[in-house]
């Protein structure tokens, strides 16, 4: 028999990730609150469902959720309506959105509760992981929550990583997206001088990748055009991890480095960085285009605001 999963949350992440459960074989039926995106999962051959009450039946497997933030998380599964009331305690629960570990650890507390098991298990990788099914997985939960969940995670990305109980996922993946923007500017300050210094950026780039100021932003990810194939600023910036996210999750980092007294001096000035940028209009472009704030007065690359 095959595995039967609900899928909740299929926008610009979700949708790929529920595409692939498909290719593997996976009895998938989606949902989201946008009209707009089930059409597009639709026109994608997914099954859709327009109608939440009707996801739901006794032979459910798995639901997993792709969500923008933890008040949506904890609708869905703690609503009045809500997924934990739905299933069967057989199904395991997988919620795949990066929200604050609080909310996670409630929601997971309350699963528990009903004898049902749950783990938050965040992605790392953006829309192009998600596509090619190369994501980063972090999970929170037991090790038979985990262990029961890796097969289906598996499809979904490349490497899976057990945190720790549950929350943990969440805030693995916080403490990696705070390194993340950090260094994403990081990449964009060197890359930026070194268009001033008029040294060819291929060179540089080349160089960097090879030597000590190498990172993810800069040997998979650069900021600027015309280096790597295929990533976001090839694309005018069309993102594959908004400048919104970005600061959403700055914001969670700040705020639980805040909550246990953590210094985190960088933390706060890149999340100030990424505000800037979101007021300026460039919250739907991917968080690479951050350059243009860097180097906005050499700026010459091709960018959409919103």
């Amino acid at each position: 028999m095959r595995d039967k999963i609900v899928f909740i949350g299929v926008g610009n992440m979700g949708l790929p990730m529920a595409k692939n459960l498909v290719k593997k074989g996976k009895k998938v039926k989606v949902f989201d609150i946008s009209h707009q995106v089930l059409n597009k999962a639709k026109k994608e051959n997914l099954e859709v469902s327009k109608n939440f009450n009707d996801l739901f039946d006794n032979d459910v497997n798995f639901v997993i959720s792709m969500l923008p933030e933890g008040k949506n998380s904890e609708k869905v599964y703690l609503g009045q309506n809500g997924v934990i009331k739905k299933v069967t305690k057989k199904c395991l629960l997988i919620d795949c959105s990066t929200i604050d570990m609080k909310t996670s650890i409630k929601i997971g507390n309350f699963a528990k509760k009903k004898s049902i098991s749950m783990i938050d298990a965040p992605v790392s990788g953006g829309v192009m992981g998600a596509t090619n099914a190369t994501l980063n997985i972090m999970v929170g939960g037991t090790k038979s929550a985990f262990n029961k969940a890796l097969p289906i995670l598996k499809i979904m990305g490349k490497k899976i990583f057990h945190a720790g109980n549950i929350g943990a996922g969440n805030g693995a993946k916080i403490c990696n997206n705070l390194a993340l923007g950090i260094s994403m500017i990081a990449a964009s300050e060197s890359l930026m001088l070194a268009k001033r210094l008029k040294i060819d950026l291929k060179k540089v780039h080349e160089i960097m990748k090879n030597a000590s100021g190498n990172s993810w932003p800069i040997s998979v990810y650069p900021p600027v055009p015309g280096l790597i194939d295929g990533t976001p600023s090839n694309n005018k910036y069309k993102p594959g991890f908004s400048t919104a996210m970005m600061t959403k999750d700055l914001k969670l980092a700040n705020k639980i480095s805040k909550s246990i007294n953590a210094k985190n001096p960088l933390g706060k000035k890149a999340l100030q960085i990424y505000e800037k940028f979101c007021k300026e209009g460039y919250s739907n472009s991917d968080f690479s285009a951050i350059s243009k704030l860097i180097g906005d007065d050499i700026w010459d690359y091709p960018i959409k605001k919103k």
